[in-house]
């Protein structure tokens, strides 16, 4: 396998695209805003299976967006990979992906995690983290009970405009509405402990040495923390619980991973079977082995002893189409609640 930057790539890329038939089908050109090691087994184990090479740019998501774009109808990419339903759809009203006909996807990926032209492969559920030391399980049930003016001066969040919020805004504005959105948003901005700041590692470090009592974390950040052998580490676990939330309302928030093919694809044949392939159960496993995310088929067994240990919870079943389409409303919110 050939993993490029953006840099010397596209030449590489474009000797691909130049060859024979035959060879344009034992070729996939990937462009990826997945940044997992852990991915580099699910990309050769289809090698192995297929004799489909890939050839592999890995970049931020802004970014291939705007090659795949300037390449236009040239474009030597054939699937798209990115998080975030936000980000996908993005690409989607670009006018970059081919419709995706595959009978294999509609079998197993659940409609509400795919629309026509993209689907998740993983999800990662939004979780509340909080400090038992400081704060009680009982007041942090549901993501609203974090604007309750009794958390004053304890939450602890990343910055609104990041698309793991922005994604959980969309749900709300979707199941609530605007103006008790709005007014969450406000509440949650008047019980910051702190400015938002850093990543979801950082608000459960943050929870851990008591800086705040509850902050909103993803799952598989959760998860790696609770895999590490590092003893800080497992300092850091001993000091905070996790609130599945939601549970008796619209379950808990969940985001994804996934990925479309391109309209311009020159090797849409192996883009077909690379879909199909991240939808078995091989390869959904390692999505929950590999990096603590939840496999999107059904029945798919894991050996996660992280996830395991998490245990099974209720998912909020809005369709991640409309996740996408509320966020441009959800960052105004924020901004107008003043979480920047």
């Amino acid at each position: 396998m050939k993993f490029l930057r953006l840099g010397a790539a596209l030449a590489v890329l474009s000797v691909s695209v130049a060859g024979t038939a035959h060879a344009q089908e034992k070729v996939l050109n990937l462009y990826s805003a997945r940044h997992y090691q852990t991915d580099e087994a699910l990309y050769n184990n289809f090698t192995k299976q297929t004799g489909i090479k890939i050839n592999r740019i890995e970049a931020g998501e802004n970014e291939l967006l705007e090659r795949i774009k300037n390449e236009g109808a040239n474009s030597p990419a054939d699937i798209f990979l990115t998080v975030d339903a936000a980000r996908l759809a993005k690409a989607d009203e670009l006018n970059l992906f081919a419709p995706l006909n595959s009978k294999t996807l509609e079998s197993r990926i659940p409609d509400n995690l795919r629309t026509k032209d993209w689907a998740a492969f993983s999800t990662r559920a939004r979780v509340i983290v909080y400090n038992p030391a400081a704060v009680k399980a009982a007041d942090v049930q549901n993501y609203e009970d974090l604007a309750n003016p009794k958390l004053k001066g304890q939450v602890c969040v990343r910055s609104g405009a990041h698309p793991y919020n922005l994604s959980l805004g969309a749900a709300m504005l979707e199941h609530n509405g605007e103006q008790k959105t709005e007014a969450w948003a406000k509440g949650l901005v008047a019980n910051f402990a702190r400015a938002p700041k850093g990543g979801d590692t950082d608000q459960i470090k943050a929870v851990a040495a008591g800086e705040c009592g509850v902050a909103l974390a993803n799952s598989y950040y959760v998860a790696r923390l609770m895999r590490s052998i590092k003893p800080e580490d497992k300092k850091i676990m001993d000091a905070v619980a996790v609130v599945w939330p939601n549970q008796k309302t619209t379950g808990t928030h969940v985001n994804v991973s996934g990925g479309g093919i391109l309209k311009n694809a020159p090797n849409k044949d192996s883009a077909v079977k690379f879909m199909e392939y991240l939808a078995s159960d091989e390869a959904q496993i390692y999505f929950a082995d590999g990096n603590n995310e939840w496999p999107v088929v059904k029945g798919v067994k894991t050996k996660n002893p992280a996830l395991d240990a998490l245990g099974s919870f209720k998912a909020d079943s809005i369709n991640v189409g409309k996740l996408a389409k509320n966020q441009a409303a959800v960052q105004k919110i924020y901004d107008r609640a003043g979480w920047q």
